[in-house]
């Protein structure tokens, strides 16, 4: 018998391995999980009653078409039901974007630092990833983008806020850019954030993309809507584009569970946009007392705070964590830390002006 492996596309050897959140451990003493960016409220009113109900019919394959989740969003957004395509979150929409535009030879280009799937998912592809340096306020430096792009150039990701920095892109900047890309090459504005923005002058991707046919526009149920564990995302795209996420999709891949809470989580949205502008109070908090301590933190538009620590970094996650609360470091580079209860944000404030201290 032959000891030879099967082979393996050569497209897969060195991928980065995506890191998620560390959890806060199993009756240790870490007491808040504050590394994944994940909504600390429970269900909205409604929503787990409705996704128990479907539950009773997980022995059937979900709706794939997503037919009421899609009609919902429609009426939501004031676009075409053919213009919205679904996915398991926002990053699995992601993965059927790079699908249906990139491959060997092609290019994805996207900040760095930003979502770390990006590489991922590009990699998997056999796509060339072109990763275009911040600038020195972390933000998105789209002069720089837009001299990137050459004729391989097939997609770009502008996530807005960034992630992990929370940083945002205005208008302006980001309308001249737009008028810059070449009418093939497609342009993801990811907003996995979008209803933690405050900045007035931060465009809503979804009216950039109504007259320009290169643009597409990722959002997911996972942050604000607080439906991490469900999987459910979606891209709002011309016909062309949503068309091409429907044929990479991974058939029945959002559950019904997930769809019907998803339906009604949209239903909630009042008391949704109240939960949201309580974790920006919070936020704007935990922000202003980090700066007063001295700390220097970028403005942010999402519902995470960036903090720049260079080496620094991995003494700062374990200081965090013996405080009870954990944090999601980069290494050598900086830390985010995600808006959580109030009890977990004291608990974070406490070490940083601690560990500030020690500098």
């Amino acid at each position: 018998m032959s000891e030879k492996s099967p082979k393996l596309r050569a497209e897969l050897d060195g991928i980065p391995t995506y890191k998620p959140g560390k959890p806060a451990a199993a009756g240790g003493p870490v007491a808040y999980k504050l590394s994944s960016n994940e909504n600390p409220y429970p269900p909205l009113s409604g929503v787990l009653e409705t996704a128990v109900a479907a539950a009773g019919n997980f022995n059937r394959y979900p709706d794939m078409a997503c037919t009421g989740l899609v009609n919902e969003l429609a009426e939501r957004f004031g676009v075409p039901v053919e213009h919205i395509a679904t996915g398991t979150g926002s990053v699995g929409v992601a993965q059927s974007l790079i699908q249906s535009t990139a491959g060997p030879g092609d290019e994805v280009m996207y900040a760095w630092r930003s979502f770390e799937a990006y590489p991922i998912i590009t990699q998997i592809s056999g796509a060339t990833s072109v990763r275009v340096p911040l600038t020195d306020g972390d933000v998105h430096d789209l002069d720089a983008m837009a001299a990137a792009i050459t004729d391989r150039t097939r997609l770009i990701f502008v996530c807005n806020p960034n992630n992990p920095t929370g940083t945002a892109v205005r208008r302006a900047e980001l309308e001249r850019f737009l008028d810059q890309v070449p009418s093939d090459v497609l342009v993801v504005l990811d907003e996995a954030y979008r209803e933690f923005v405050r900045d007035a002058d931060v465009p809503d991707g979804i009216e950039l993309y109504r007259n320009r046919p290169n643009v597409a526009v990722l959002r997911t149920f996972s942050k604000a809507y607080g439906l991490a564990g469900l999987r459910v995302g979606f891209a709002v795209a011309h016909e062309p584009v949503a068309a091409a996420l429907r044929k990479t999709a991974v058939p029945f891949g959002v559950s019904q569970l997930a769809q019907d809470a998803a339906v009604a989580s949209l239903r909630a949205e009042d008391e949704l946009m109240g939960r949201v502008g309580a974790l920006v109070s919070e936020r704007t908090r935990v922000h202003e007392a980090l700066v007063a301590q001295g700390w220097t933190v970028p403005d942010t538009q999402a519902n995470f705070v960036w903090m720049r620590l260079g080496e620094r970094t991995g003494a700062f996650a374990e200081a965090c964590e013996k405080a009870g609360v954990v944090v999601r470091p980069f290494a050598g580079e900086g830390l985010r830390v995600t808006i959580g209860e109030t009890e977990a944000n004291d608990l974070f404030l406490h070490a940083a002006a601690a560990f500030f201290k020690e500098l």
